[in-house]
């Protein structure tokens, strides 16, 4: 029996796990659907992309995929070092803002891609993604719960794998412009292509056995927050916080370059953004304050699976 071509046994995941995400979280908000739109790409593929707006829980909620192939543009030619290329990439990509900020804003991301000669060839492939929790106002019980999940995912497949991905997503969703994290981590990998240790299908393994936590990872959290009681202020605190957000996503993410620099739907590459933002002029918040605690960990990556419980 011929083995299903890679591309293909994921592209079939991913549409499953979109379904699987979007009736947990639909369950969860309690009240609002996602209305879903399908797309083609002029140059080859297209995607499914679905957004929740204006839930009772969850102000904004997208969860896509995609699944494109043709020409590598020559801005991506130099930007993987190579010449005249084709290419296919897959993927899921989700954003999540609930109403109330005492509840986190989440993104994942898992995909594939392959590089082609002009002959057809393949000549690269490799797996991507991650999942990374951006809190504004700090419970170290969430804390911990989402890199217990995370752990959980990679000890299955290898004890190293979640100190160095952990440490990658510190890295990398990082403003660096501001010195502070986006939010405090969880797991970032990327380019993890077959070696003599793991083929292709291993990593297929370890990237769908991340995929399939996402939910054990985050819904707890946003039961245990989405009813708490908030302020005027704090939610001020939260669209300030979420100005930062943006600031990543538009200034230093790969994905959004991609995506631009490839002819992506402009509507499903920004539907990260979430829909109400502040940016007040040179905005800091009161020392000793919930808000300020939060910034203190945002410059100063935790260890959070190591900590002592303090349910909080």
């Amino acid at each position: 029996m011929a083995q299903i071509p890679m591309k293909d046994q994921f592209f079939a995941y991913i549409q499953g796990l979109q379904d699987r995400i979007c009736a947990g979280l639909e369950a969860a908000d309690g009240q609002a659907r996602f209305r879903e739109d399908l797309w083609d790409r002029p140059e080859g593929g297209g995607g499914r992309t679905r957004v929740l707006e204006g839930g009772k829980v969850l102000e904004k909620a997208g969860v896509n995929i995609s699944g494109v192939h043709g020409d590598l543009p020559p801005a991506m030619q130099q930007y993987f070092g190579v010449g005249e290329s084709q290419f296919y990439a897959c993927g899921l990509s989700l954003v999540l803002h609930p109403r109330n900020p005492m509840a986190p804003t989440v993104h994942a991301n898992w995909r594939y891609f392959e590089l082609y000669d002009l002959s057809g060839n393949t000549i690269d492939s490799w797996f991507g993604g991650g999942q990374d929790l951006t809190p504004y106002y700090l419970f170290e019980e969430d804390a911990q719960h989402f890199h217990q999940v995370c752990k959980k995912a990679c000890d299955a497949h290898d004890p190293t794998f979640y100190p160095a991905y952990k440490q990658r997503c510190d890295q990398y969703f990082h403003n660096t412009h501001r010195g502070e994290a986006r939010g405090i981590g969880g797991l970032f990998f990327d380019y993890l292509k077959p070696t003599p240790e793991r083929d292709a299908q291993g990593w297929y393994d370890f990237v769908t056995e991340v995929g399939d936590s996402f939910l054990e990872a985050y819904v707890p959290i946003l039961n245990r927050r989405k009813d708490l009681p908030f302020t005027p202020e704090q939610q001020t605190w939260q669209e300030i916080r979420r100005g930062r957000y943006v600031e990543f996503n538009l200034v230093h993410d790969k994905g959004t370059l991609f995506g631009l620099k490839t002819n992506g739907r402009i509507e499903s590459i920004l539907m990260s953004l979430p829909p109400r933002v502040q940016w007040v002029y040179d905005h800091h918040p009161t020392p000793h304050t919930p808000e300020a605690a939060l910034i203190e960990v945002l410059k100063n990556p935790v260890d959070w699976v190591a900590l002592t419980p303090n349910r909080s």
